[in-house]
């Protein structure tokens, strides 16, 4: 029993030893995002912001060395190595590339790295199980429950019988969701087709094809290249009477039909309280579990909706069964 005891004031001072030698201090840390769009902007102000809160909360400085590589790889090399050179005391990838990328560079140095919003961590090999990492690196994950997607389109339009897939094959966020829809969309003896795209005239000419070949519902994962044309293309979509659903609240932000999936803001928050716990409460990353989210919230374009001629009201009625809430919003750049 006395042994027992004094493991557990050995660890209970430990604990407060890590927290009392941290007061004061300033901890580099810096944040690599990988595009320009809302989504991931929402999730760098909302680490920024609570980082602030909690140096003022527990008496440190959190010294944030921001940048974006804007889908570029060498850019991306480049500015890891730098954040490496500039003596970072943690790194904070922004979707899965840089995750991946933040990894492979801390290999040797084992400088702590945080991900946010990578959607299949597993998968793309930064961690062996969400439960139990394994290595140098933890984060948030923004997994699309695809099944719940699907819920939505054929509660609207049951006799829905051609569903476009618009995805860009480069991104590793698009690879599960969509094969789940391939699998979950043959079960249902649905047709599907594929229309993919790299860059904003790509995405611009497969949402065109959409129209042209009727499809009765486009569905897009959280799918970095396809969020950032979202404003070129939603009017496209909507004038073709196509409603898009999408795996994100800022796809409708920008213009799609309806997005379902988690909260950016409110994983933006998590991801710089587990950069906290890294760094001021010594928590080991390896055995950090992945934070994963599942809000059901389904995100409906109102402006939109009324373009396809869907009565919001209705809509409500027909989608709350199928989620936790339905929530209105309209078009525009940027979260307010």
């Amino acid at each position: 029993m006395k042994k027992v005891f004094a493991v557990i004031l050995a660890a209970v001072l430990l604990l407060t030893c890590v927290a009392a030698c941290a007061e004061g201090k300033t901890y580099k840390v810096g944040i690599c995002n990988y595009v320009d769009d809302a989504s991931l902007n929402q999730i760098v102000e909302n680490i920024q912001n609570q980082l602030a809160a909690i140096g003022t909360e527990r008496g440190v400085t959190f010294e944030i060395e921001y940048d974006n590589c804007n889908a570029d790889a060498n850019v991306m090399n480049q500015i890891v190595a730098n954040f490496i050179a500039n003596g970072v005391d943690l790194m904070v990838g922004v979707a899965t590339p840089v995750a991946i990328n933040m990894q492979a560079a801390t290999e040797d140095n084992q400088i702590p790295v945080v991900f946010a919003a990578v959607s299949d961590p597993v998968a793309a090999g930064l961690v062996k199980s969400l439960e139990a990492p394994g290595a140098n690196i933890t984060g948030t994950s923004d997994y699309l429950d695809t099944a719940a997607v699907f819920n939505l389109i054929f509660a609207v339009n049951p006799e829905a019988n051609l569903i476009g897939l618009l995805y860009d094959v480069g991104q590793d966020a698009s690879t599960t969701p969509i094969a789940a829809a391939k699998t979950l969309l043959e079960a249902k003896g649905v047709s599907y087709k594929e229309y993919t795209g790299s860059n904003l005239s790509e995405v611009i000419l497969a949402a065109d094809a959409a129209v042209a070949d009727g499809c009765a519902a486009v569905f897009t994962p959280t799918d970095n290249t396809i969020m950032t044309a979202e404003l070129s293309i939603y009017e496209t979509l909507a004038e073709g009477k196509v409603p898009h659903y999408t795996g994100a609240d800022s796809f409708a932000l920008n213009g799609a039909f309806l997005g379902y999936g988690v909260d950016y803001a409110n994983l933006g928050v998590e991801t710089a309280n587990m950069v906290a716990t890294v760094l001021l409460d010594g928590k080991n990353p390896a055995e950090t579990p992945v934070m994963t989210f599942d809000n059901g919230t389904a995100t409906v374009n109102t402006e939109t909706a009324e373009a396809l001629g869907l009565d919001y009201d209705k809509l409500v009625e027909t989608l709350s069964p199928y989620c936790t809430k339905v929530q209105a919003i309209k078009t525009s750049e940027y979260f307010e």
